[in-house]
């Protein structure tokens, strides 16, 4: 228990679980009563990525050389952060519509919290935990600001914002995570 403890700690862990959990509370009462129908993904949407963004500075340790040169197989450890962290993300928005109305079904949280946790994760391994939040919140940028999705790269490009069950928005989600996970796992965090 002693080594879970310290590596949760050196991944800063609860410092990012309450900013998680902040953020999507912040978020549902600042919203809460708006003009947005209960069919809207941006708010929804914006809780997952704000909770990505958050945990994505645990994906970097506090030292890299030392990561590197430890006796211990890191691409299962981190492989586990990646999917563990979309799986808190995900909870916490499905937790903080038990105090209201619901935003979004699970199979909309599954399939974005995946995606973006996929994104977090491919920007660790490019550019290391400190601009790991970058990718996801360039991607969600483009979706807020895109015009309606009528074609293939335009269903790509805002599968954040698709309805549950589209084709391209489960594909889009699942190529990032599997992506972003196995570059992460096995390159590790950027120096």
């Amino acid at each position: 228990m002693r080594c879970l403890t310290l590596y949760a700690r050196s991944r800063q862990v609860p410092v990012s679980l309450a900013a998680v959990v902040v953020s999507a509370v912040a978020v549902w009462a600042l919203t809460r009563g708006g003009s947005e129908g209960p069919g809207d993904p941006r708010l929804p949407v914006l809780i997952l990525a704000a909770g990505a963004m958050a945990v994505s500075i645990g994906l970097g340790g506090q030292d890299l050389a030392l990561d590197r040169t430890a006796a211990i197989r890191w691409a299962p450890r981190r492989a586990a952060h990646v999917l563990l962290a979309g799986v808190v993300v995900g909870t916490v928005l499905l937790a903080v519509q038990t105090m209201g109305e619901d935003m979004a079904t699970t199979e909309f949280v599954v399939r974005d919290s995946a995606g973006l946790m996929g994104l977090v994760a491919l920007g660790a391994a490019l550019w290391g935990g400190q601009y790991a939040w970058t990718p996801p919140f360039a991607w969600l940028s483009i979706s807020f600001f895109a015009p309606p999705p009528t074609s293939a790269p335009m269903r790509v490009a805002t599968w954040m914002l698709l309805p549950p069950g589209s084709a391209a928005g489960t594909w889009t989600a699942l190529i990032l995570m599997v992506t972003g996970t196995a570059a992460y796992a096995v390159a590790g965090p950027r120096r």
